[in-house]
């Protein structure tokens, strides 16, 4: 065997070094994939007249126009409809609230096994409402047993949210005559008096109940800071207290509540480059979307990232690394 000099060994190395480095940089030259550009994309959004569906509607047309796919925007029951679209595969994005995120990665509550979702942002905190008529003789939680109140949607996140309430006030839910409607449902039921009070989770203002307070006077019920403690103390510390703005749909007087943070999750398995494209366009489109959805001008950069205890996608992670001050 013929024996090389150092030299020849030494030009031979680097002979070798410089093809592992134009391999490397023909690598991260190459076109990213967008076969997903192919097909339809689908957001699971909500009820027609709430914050999800209005905030999905124009994410979706802002979507289209810059990635050159079609996206739209579904009407679902809410939270756990959504996340349960999500993690199949019939979307591939979705809004809901933290508490349902928090069931769905650990498999429990309404989640039999924990469902394959990451993060994309935080949006903002959204609002337990509980909508009463101003001439209503409910006036506290403990008011609402033995009545016919709607607890929101079955699989969704404010039917959630409505149980939790409830036991934590020593509500008998089971008193309650709960008809199960969406926000849709919820008001026109108000309305005609089909129903006496009814819950609902959004963002602020929520566009159905303004419209609905424009015509129909109404109350939000508070819910203590001893109950808010008490839901804390069972869910992991997932709400937190807060005061509806007074002259909010036009009531006057002050409200307590609890709010919940928000979410946009996507599945594990979301093409990296989609999920990155779409984090750019959800934050660089955020003033064009709040013209008709005002919650996505609370949208915060510094904010989004906290999405604990899911975590973010690698192509939301990206975007965040590419835009950090």
């Amino acid at each position: 065997m013929t024996k090389r000099s150092p030299r020849a060994m030494l030009r031979m190395l680097l002979a070798l070094l410089l093809c592992v480095l134009s391999a490397s940089a023909l690598a991260s030259c190459a076109p990213e994939d967008r076969s997903w550009a192919d097909k339809p994309q689908a957001i699971a959004g909500g009820g027609a007249t709430g914050v999800y569906y209005s905030y999905g509607q124009q994410f979706a047309e802002v979507l289209t126009a810059r990635l050159g796919a079609g996206f739209a925007v579904q009407q679902t029951n809410g939270s756990v409809d959504n996340l349960e679209r999500v993690g199949s595969g019939r979307a591939v994005l979705g809004f809901a609230q933290g508490d349902a995120v928090a069931d769905a990665v650990a498999g429990t509550g309404a989640f039999p096994e924990a469902v394959p979702i990451v993060a994309v942002a935080r949006l903002y905190d959204e609002y337990v409402h509980i909508v009463v008529r101003e001439g209503s003789d409910v006036h506290d939680l403990g008011d609402l047993a033995g009545r016919t109140v709607s607890l929101g949607a079955r699989g969704s996140g404010v039917e959630l949210v409505a149980g939790r309430v409830l036991a934590a006030a020593h509500v008998d839910a089971t008193t309650i005559r709960n008809p199960a409607l969406g926000l849709e449902g919820s008001i026109a039921a108000l309305r005609k008096g089909e129903i006496e009070a009814f819950f609902w989770v959004g963002g602020l203002p929520t566009p159905g109940i303004a419209t609905l307070a424009a015509d129909t006077p109404i109350r939000l019920l508070s819910i203590p800071p001893p109950v808010v403690d008490a839901v804390n103390a069972a869910h992991a510390g997932a709400y937190r207290q807060a005061d509806f703005p007074i002259g909010g749909y036009g009531i006057d007087t002050s409200t307590v509540t609890m709010t919940v943070p928000n979410y946009l999750v996507a599945r594990a398995d979301a093409p990296e480059g989609l999920i990155h494209d779409a984090t750019a366009v959800l934050f660089d489109e955020r003033v064009t979307i709040a013209r008709r959805a005002p919650a996505a001008a609370l949208l915060d950069r510094r904010q989004a990232i906290f999405t604990d205890p899911i975590a973010l996608h690698a192509g939301a992670v990206r975007y965040y690394r590419e835009t950090h001050d």
